[in-house]
C-alpha cells in the first residue's frame, strides 16, 4: 500500500513498550513526525533516541493520560513542536493480576476503568478541537477481542473497559465525520509483549511462539491509516493463526490472560 503518511504528526500514547512501541516506530519509518506519552520515561527517551538516530522528529513527555491536564499541556506541547496533530492512538493500557468478578477489588476495577477507557476520552477531548480545526484527523483506539467476547481470563474490569472504548470509538465516527475525522478501533487477540510476565502464570515459550507479535499489529495500524479519505474501517480484529490451550492458565488463574 502507498505511504501517504510522510510528513504527517501522530500521537501515540503507551508507547514505551510493546504495541505502542511498535506503532511508534512503524509510523517514523514512514516519515510521520510523533509526539509519544507514557509511564515510563527512561524507555521513551530511548525510544526517541533511536527515531532521532533515522532521522526521524520527536517529541516526548512521560505522564499519566488519566491526568488531564497533563495530558492537555502534553497536546498542546505537540501542536506548538509540529503545527498540527493528524493521528491519534490510543494505546495506553492495563491490567490487574486478581481479575475475576469475585475477587477484584473495587479500586482495582476503577483503575483498569480509568486507563483503558476513560485515558483514552481525556486524550481524544485533548486532540478532537485541533482536528476539528483542521478540517481531517484519524484516531486508532487499541482495544481487545475482550472487547467483543467478555473473557474471563482477562477479567471483569478490562473486559468492561474495552466493550467501552469499543462503544466510544463508534460513537466518535457518529459525531466526528461531518468534520472529516475517523476512527478505527484495532482489537488484537493475544500478543507477544513484555507485560506477559506480569501475569500470575506467565506463558511459557511455546505459547508466545504462537501468538501475534506488536509488529503484527503496527502493520494493520498503518495499513487503516493509509486508507483514503474517503474510506473508513471502524473495526478491525486480529488474532493468532493457532490458537494455543489456555485451559491451564484458566485453571490455575481464573483470571489470568493479559490482553496485549
Amino acid at each position: 500500500m502507498e505511504n501517504g503518511l510522510n510528513g504527517q504528526v501522530a500521537i501515540v500514547t503507551g508507547a514505551s513498550s510493546g504495541i505502542g512501541e511498535a506503532i511508534a516506530r512503524a509510523l517514523a519509518a514512514r516519515g510521520v513526525r510523533l509526539g509519544l506519552c507514557a509511564r515510563r520515561a527512561d524507555a521513551l527517551e530511548a525510544l526517541a533516541d533511536r527515531v532521532r538516530s533515522t532521522g526521524g522528529e520527536v517529541c516526548w513527555r512521560a505522564l499519566d493520560i488519566t491526568d488531564e491536564a497533563a495530558v492537555t499541556d502534553f497536546v498542546a506541547g505537540v501542536q506548538a513542536s509540529f503545527g498540527r496533530i493528524d493521528i491519534l492512538v490510543n494505546n495506553a493500557g492495563l491490567n490487574v493480576p486478581r481479575r475475576a468478578l469475585t475477587e477484584v477489588s473495587a479500586g482495582d476495577f476503577r483503575r483498569v476503568v480509568e486507563v483503558n477507557l476513560v485515558g483514552a476520552f481525556i486524550v481524544a477531548r485533548a486532540v478532537i478541537p485541533i482536528m476539528q480545526a483542521q478540517g481531517r484527523g484519524f484516531i486508532i483506539n487499541i482495544s481487545s477481542v475482550a472487547g467483543f467476547l467478555p473473557s474471563v481470563l482477562s477479567g471483569a474490569a478490562y473486559s468492561a473497559a474495552k466493550a467501552g472504548l469499543n462503544a466510544l470509538t463508534r460513537v466518535m465516527n457518529l459525531e466526528l465525520r461531518p468534520y472529516g475525522i475517523r476512527a478505527c478501533v484495532v482489537a488484537p487477540g493475544e500478543v507477544d509483549t513484555p507485560i506477559l510476565e506480569s501475569r500470575p502464570f506467565p506463558p511459557s515459550p511455546e505459547a508466545r511462539a504462537t501468538m501475534l507479535k506488536p509488529e503484527d499489529v503496527a502493520e494493520i495500524v498503518v495499513d487503516v491509516l493509509n486508507l483514503p479519505a474517503r474510506a473508513t474501517v471502524e473495526e478491525v480484529i486480529i488474532r493468532p493463526t493457532v490458537l494455543r490451550d489456555v485451559s491451564e492458565d484458566f485453571r490455575r488463574a481464573g483470571a489470568g490472560q493479559e490482553s496485549h
